[in-house]
């Protein structure tokens, strides 16, 4: 995902931040001030997500190997970074291609574009989407990398469907146009204990008024596969040629079957991301069960242990929304009952810090289950 909105996702110290840098302030003069408003202008936000491989391959094998959709079609591409979705479309045989950013990275996607020698045939407008003038009223085909962690938080989904409103043709396409969140139960006992129950006793010292807290804050994580413990379960689906912005506040049920008898500390999301449209189909997963990614896994920690059976199930609903004070971050709410049990437990999370797991290493700046 790169900023055609007011979006940080991948960087912690900032969540809220909407990128109004003043306008001539270029991305070779800006200090670190102008990077803590706008923290997509900093190269080491792309270096990461050019680098993931699964994500950039998957955007690079649905455009170059569908060159058919897209020789001589105009193309959009939404919060377009350094370019590199722009480019693979002008590779594909685009007749032009419209990138919009309103982070100050587009100063060095010009260069960029420029270098590779794209400039008569890719565009690069700086600004909001709302807001901007493009010099093309209707387009054939929409890419855009959009997705955030826990698929929604800080995304640009609502940007994107803004774009397809206002300027996708009829009968055009978007790139991807299917996005799945999935949902499970891990035992994760020793990481738990490490990072909720860690506050009991700090020190020698109690703690315990902090634990709540980090318990209703969701873990940005890498999870092995041998920690889960039930058959995932998809809890949403977005056709993006047909969501609408009211569609991202969702109630979801749930059904989970243990495929053990184990515990369960935690209940596990991703998503999977399908370029639908494609002659042969091209699609990725976020899971513990497929290669990495940076946008990892999002682990809920339930308040206590959960004893489960093989082949027992865990019922519930998920619940989640648009922050009302910061539409970028999400409440979600999840509600369990185990089994037979009558009374179900509900957990209010709230998704506006991204902790990160220090089980695997970071830098903060398979196709089928």
């Amino acid at each position: 995902m790169e900023s055609a909105g007011p979006s940080t996702h991948h960087i912690a110290s900032d969540v809220t931040s909407t990128h109004h840098i003043a306008p001539d302030v270029t991305s070779d003069s800006m200090t670190s001030r102008d990077y803590y408003a706008d923290s997509y202008a900093h190269f080491g936000i792309h270096e990461e997500m050019l680098k993931d491989t699964v994500r950039t391959g998957s955007y690079r094998s649905a455009i170059i190997n569908n060159s058919h959709l897209f020789k001589g079609k105009t193309v959009l591409d939404v919060g377009c970074g350094t370019g590199i979705l722009s480019m693979f479309a002008a590779k594909a045989g685009a007749s032009h291609v419209v990138g919009i950013d309103m982070s100050n990275i587009i100063d060095q996607a010009q260069k960029i574009i420029e270098a590779n020698g794209f400039k008569d045939t890719i565009t690069l407008v700086k600004g909001k989407l709302e807001e901007a003038e493009l010099p093309i009223d209707k387009f054939d085909i929409i890419i855009s990398e959009w997705m955030g962690y826990f698929l929604l938080y800080e995304s640009m989904l609502d940007t994107v469907l803004l774009a397809r409103d206002k300027y996708l043709k009829s009968d055009g396409l978007i790139f991807p146009d299917t996005a799945r969140l999935l949902f499970a139960a891990i035992e994760d006992q020793d990481y738990k204990e490490e990072k909720i129950n860690f506050w009991d006793n700090v020190y020698g010292f109690d703690y315990s008024c902090i634990k709540d807290i980090a318990l209703r804050e969701p873990l940005v994580d890498t999870v092995e596969l041998k920690a889960v413990v039930t058959d995932p379960c998809v809890i949403k689906e977005i056709d993006l040629l047909t969501a609408t912005k009211e569609d991202l506040t969702f109630t979801a049920p749930f059904k989970l079957v243990a495929t053990r008898d184990d515990y369960i500390h935690a209940f596990l999301a991703w998503f999977d991301i399908v370029f639908d449209c494609t002659h042969k189909k091209v699609k990725f997963s976020t899971g513990p069960h497929a290669q990495y990614t940076h946008w990892k896994q999002t682990v809920f920690y339930t308040p206590s242990t959960i004893t489960i059976k093989e082949g027992q199930e865990i019922t519930g609903s998920l619940d989640c929304a648009p922050n009302a004070r910061n539409n970028r971050d999400l409440d979600i709410s999840i509600s369990y009952a185990v089994g037979d049990e009558d009374e179900e437990t509900t957990v209010d999370y709230k998704m506006c810090v991204i902790l990160y797991s220090c089980r695997t290493p970071f830098l903060l700046q398979s196709d089928s289950w």
